[in-house]
């Protein structure tokens, strides 16, 4: 079978939870904005809520961090995100390291790992080094290269509408884009509160669809958490 392809729901292959995005190509992840971060400036954990192409919750993500290490290390922080389905079960667990970031040095790179179900690697999200533009590498369960996802240069994090494009290996297709969109100017003077689009091909290999979860999560703590100055 082809990478790209994607099991047949309850077929071995297609971890359990996910059958529902072999049904979608393309996601709207929406942070939910808790009132005391918006008035107070407080940094809770954040929560998001997955969407599909009618508005429909398909799925909801939660952040498990202490407030010490929300309060001190802000989005440098490390996190696990759990990812749970509408009847409550955890479906995908993300987790990222506590890594510093810099434009300049290629040392402490990000990346996280993503597991479906929780226990069961299906794929990583690896930072590349670059002196301008944000870069990653899309890896499988076995640490192979898959995809690529691509970032816009550096000091574009107050642009209405920012597109990280998916790209094959070779960088010639571009198959899908994850796309950080405006929420308008009143909210984002009060809360960092940030909504998501993923677009990705059907036929994707549905872990990798749950990777590209996983690399939203990545895309919003590293450029567009509050205080971030990227």
């Amino acid at each position: 079978m082809n990478m790209y392809q994607v099991p047949n729901p309850g077929l071995p292959g297609c971890p359990p939870g996910l059958e529902y995005l072999t049904q979608v190509d393309q996601l709207l992840i929406k942070q939910k904005v808790e009132l005391i971060e918006a008035l107070a400036g407080f940094e809770s954990n954040n929560k998001y809520e997955v969407r599909n192409a009618m508005g429909q919750n398909v799925f909801y993500a939660v952040e498990e961090n202490d407030c010490l290490s929300r309060q001190c290390c802000g989005p440098l922080r490390s996190f696990t995100i759990k990812v749970l389905d509408n009847f409550g079960q955890e479906v995908i667990t993300v987790t990222r390291p506590l890594k510093c970031m810099s434009c300049f040095f290629p040392c402490c790179l990000q990346e996280l790992e993503v597991q479906a179900p929780p226990g069961n690697t299906v794929g990583y999200v690896v930072q590349q080094w670059h002196p301008f533009s944000p870069k990653f590498i899309i890896e499988n369960e076995h640490r192979e290269p898959v995809l690529r996802l691509h970032g816009p240069f550096c000091g574009w994090s107050c642009l209405p509408d920012v597109d990280f494009e998916i790209v094959t290996m070779d960088e010639v297709d571009k198959i899908g884009k994850i796309s950080k969109q405006w929420t308008g100017l009143l909210r984002e003077a009060f809360t960092d509160a940030d909504n998501f689009g993923i677009q990705f091909p059907m036929d994707l290999d549905v872990k990798m669809k749950a990777v590209m979860i996983g690399a939203c999560f990545l895309v919003d703590f590293m450029f567009f958490e509050s205080g971030n100055q990227h």
